[in-house]
Parts: C-alpha cells; structure tokens; sequence
C-alpha cells in the first residue's frame, strides 16, 4: 500500500455550493492557482453540465492551471459526462472525470426509484463512458456511508473493473463516526477482491462535527485519498478542512507513521486567506490552524511556558504553516514595482489592467492613511476582481447625515462616458447611499446579510464591506466594497453587487435556449 496521500480540492465544486460562497469565475481562477501554488493534486473545479459559468470555469482552469489534476464532475448521465469530458479535455493526461451514482437504500427508494442491478448498471455504463474520453475517471456512490457494505463492496468491484482508477466513499450527509467509518472502509479492503487496482478515496461531510476525525480513521483503514475544501467551506455544516487534515498528518508521525503528502506547507495560510477572500467567506477566530486565535495565548500559565519553550503550549510551529511571515508595509511613496512584488507575495495572479486599477486605488488609500498593509491590497483586489462585470462605477458620492436631520445621498455613477446623478433620502447614511443606487439603475435589493470590518488596525483602517442583497432572482448576491469611509465601503459594495446582477441578466438573455440551468438536488 502506498504510503502518499492523494489531496483531492473539491473548494471550487463543493464549497462553492455553500449558499453565498459563489465565485465568479475570475475569483475562482485565482483559488485554482493558489491551489497549485499549495500542491494539491487534484483540483475538482466544477461541475460542467450545472450552467455555462462553470463549464466555462473547469475548461479555462483546465486550459490555465498547470501542475494539479483538473477534475470535472457528472452524475451517470450521458450528457454529464460529455460535458466533463470537454471541459477538461485541455488538461490533457492531467483531465479527470469523477462520476457519481446514488447507492444508499433510501435513494435508490425515494430519490432514483431503482433496484439495485439497475444501480449498478448504470454505474459501470458512466464509468465506461467517462473512460473513453478521459484516462482518469473516478466514482463515487452518493451516500455510501448509509449504504448496505454488501452492495457497496459490489459496486466499487464493478467500477474498478470497468476502469474507474480512484473510488471515493462519501459520507455524503455526514452520518458516519469515526469507528464506524473505518470499519467500513476496511470492510471494503477486505471484500473487494480488485481493490488494489485503484485508489480508495473518502469525502466526508461536517454535520456532525466528525468530517476530519472520520477522514483520518478512513486513512487509518487504508484510504490513500483524502477530499475536502480549504477552511471547511461546503454545503450545510460543510466539508473536511484540508488544511486540519494535512497537519494532523504532519504533527502526528508517530499515529500516521511514513505518510506524507505534496502539501507546501508554508501556503496554507496564504491559501486560506484567498480563499476567505474569495468566497467571501470570514474565518471564525477560533478556527483550527488557521484562525487568528490558532496561536494566541491570552493565559499566564501558557504565555510564561510558550516563552521558556514554545512545545509546552503549541503543537505545531506556526511559521511551518505560513504564520509569522514579515509584513512589509507600503506607503503613499511606494511605487507600482514595490506593489507589485506585494501582491505576488499574497499569491494573486493579476492582469496589468487590474494592476493598474488596484495602484490607482492604492494612491488614493495612501493619501488617506500612513500605512498600506497587506489586507489593505487585498481589499483592493477584491474591487478589481470585479472589474470583468463592473457595467457601472462609482464616479461621485456625497452624504449629509446628523441626529437632527434626514440622511441624504447624491450619487454619480458612469458607463462608459455617460453619467447618471441623482440623490435620495434614506434611514440612515448607509441606507440613503443604497436607495439612491436603486433609483439610478431601477434595481429594488433586499440587504439580507451586512458586515462590516477593519482590514487592519488602527484610525485610519481600511473599512471592508460584505453584504448579500436578494434582488428576488432565485439566489442571494454577494457585493464587496472597500474604503477608508464605511459609508463608501458600503456604496461600492451595493454597487458591486448589482453589477453582478446586471451581467448575469445580460449572460442569460444570451445564452441559448437550447443551454438552460441543469437543476440537481444533491452531490457527493
């Protein structure tokens, strides 16, 4: 048995099914590249067949991502994985096609209504198809930790034999515990008489508190891949956090004796942040290995032992993991190079346009604060990420606001070289800004979900703005905005937010009638 583990990234598939978690897809190839940058070796980067955004997402990070394998997931479905097959096809070798099947009593009863010779038929039928278009085809039957281990140890035989080279278990609803999921998998060793032949892999969700625990126990019992998502994102309670499985493997040698990964560890920070950023997605504090309180200790007791000896108190060095790297602030008087080495540091892959656009808006920030940190440039790159669906920008923006008179917004914004001015009352500087937008552009959203936060210390921070606006669309947008005036924060923010409703209208009034929205009720 092999003693590497394989990191499958699912972030870009299944975390990004988290309800606002969605990225557009400039935002997911600069995940994809940090992924590379991490050493993952496998990138599940969409799921084709679902819409043109992300068939379009798996084939451009397919086309751009060198290093990783680049997956495209498909349910066993002829036009799933077709779609698959083309969007990874520019990969080349590197082109995996992970097909999925419902196996569980319960699905096979209320969800695909079929017996189980016509589970596996289809099984094998979607694993063959996928192997004549890709080399690389893996399978996972849906809700295999609910599934009879009899009828399971069937069908991974089957797959293995039709040419499915890694077969994932997952613990699709997050049911299992740890003493019985790898009673399982070893189960599984030790009835599928080809097993040898391909990668056992496990995907474990977190609904239960137990998606790294029963990642490891399944690694105990012989699994050599391991799916998860950076900081856990993903459907409901989300998915195994790579990076906590990664350094459980690494501090514990002596409980997961000779393994070890492609993992540069010294990303996972870097990663995380991106991520975060991304996804729009905040890490709580308290978060394992990457949170800020991971390595902070307020006690005495502790504080007095980590000083005589950093092992007394942590069990990692955090600087292994990217904490504690030099932070060189820029000022004012830092030229465009300086800022450029800056935001290659943070691993941001950017155009010179954006570049541009982000040290106008450097300039700006500089003459407003002494100092521009690292959270400050990636503020600003959230604001150019943006700029492929940016239909209108924010040109002008005056607020009267007191406690004895009504808040009042004058808003200009530009499209092209035309203006468009108006003002608007409103309960409160914030909302007048808002209302002044929708006036402008006809657009009515409903802030569901507002936060607001300091990028870094100090006065003079820069004011980071997330919010989710419902626009009664069928999802909930995420807009982003940041300055050193929350008020404009906020502007930009709503403004950035119905860009991307305004360019996903134009998108679907393009999009053939022949291309609609496959709607899919669950995945692995």
């Amino acid at each position: 048995m092999s003693n590497r583990i394989v990191i499958f990234d699912t972030t870009l598939r299944d975390g990004e099914q988290c309800p606002g978690a969605s990225m557009n897809i400039r935002e997911k190839m600069e995940v994809a590249h940090q992924l590379a940058e991490l050493g993952v070796d496998v990138i599940e980067a969409g799921f084709p067949v679902i819409s043109d955004g992300d068939f379009d997402a798996v084939t451009r990070i397919a086309t751009e991502v060198k290093g990783p394998a680049i997956c495209g997931l498909a349910r066993c479905v002829p036009g799933d994985i077709d779609a698959a097959g083309a969007a990874v096809k520019a990969a080349g070798d590197r082109g995996r096609i992970h097909v999925f099947l419902a196996t569980s009593k319960i699905h096979r009863d209320f969800k695909l209504k079929k017996a189980n010779e016509e589970i596996l038929r289809m099984a094998v039928e979607g694993v063959t198809r996928a192997r004549g278009l890709v080399k690389d085809v893996e399978f996972s039957p849906e809700d295999a930790s609910r599934t009879e281990p009899e009828f399971l140890a069937q069908i991974t035989q089957a797959v293995i034999a039709a040419g499915a080279k890694t077969v994932n278990i997952p613990d699709t609803v997050g049911y299992a515990t740890p003493d019985q999921f790898g009673s399982l998998i070893r189960y599984l060793f030790d009835n599928v008489k080809n097993i040898d032949d391909a990668i056992i892999s496990v995907h474990c969700h977190n609904d239960l508190g137990l998606a790294v625990a029963n990642s490891l126990a399944a690694i105990q019992a012989g699994a050599r891949q391991v799916e998860g998502t950076i900081n856990g994102i993903g459907e409901r309670a989300g998915n195994a956090a790579l990076e906590e499985v990664i350094m459980a493997l690494q501090t514990r040698p002596d409980i997961y004796p000779e393994l070890a990964s492609n993992i540069r560890h010294a990303e996972i920070v870097k990663t995380s942040r991106l991520v975060s950023r991304m996804s729009s997605f905040l890490i709580q504090r308290n978060k394992a290995i990457v949170g800020e309180n991971a390595f902070a200790h307020s006690a005495g007791i502790h504080q007095d032992g980590i000083l005589k000896k950093r092992e007394t108190y942590e069990i990692m060095d955090p600087k292994l993991i990217g904490w504690g790297e030099t932070e060189l602030p820029l000022t004012k008087h830092s030229g465009r190079h300086a800022v450029v080495i800056r935001l290659k540091h943070l691993g941001y892959h950017l155009s010179d346009a954006e570049i541009d656009s982000i040290f106008k808006r450097f300039k700006d920030i500089g003459d407003r604060k002494k100092f521009v940190y690292d959270d400050d440039l990636a503020a600003l790159v959230d604001d150019a990420m943006d700029r492929d669906h940016e239909v209108y920008a924010l040109d002008y923006m005056h607020v009267t606001t007191g406690t004895s008179m009504i808040p009042t917004a004058t808003v200009r914004l530009k499209r092209g070289e035309e203006t468009f001015e108006d003002s608007s009352p409103g309960n409160g500087a914030v909302d007048a800004a808002m209302k002044c937008i929708d006036r402008l552009l006809d657009k009515r959203g409903h802030l569901a979900e507002y936060q607001v936060m300091a990028a870094t210390g100090g006065k003079d921070a820069l004011g980071e703005v997330t919010i989710k606006v419902d626009f009664g669309i069928g999802e909930v947008i995420t807009g982003r905005g940041a300055s050193t005036d929350v008020i404009e924060a906020s502007a930009r923010a709503y403004l950035n937010a119905v860009n991307r409703v305004i360019f996903m209208e134009a998108q679907a009034a393009a999009r053939p009638a022949s291309h609609p929205r496959v709607e899919v009720e669950s995945t692995v």
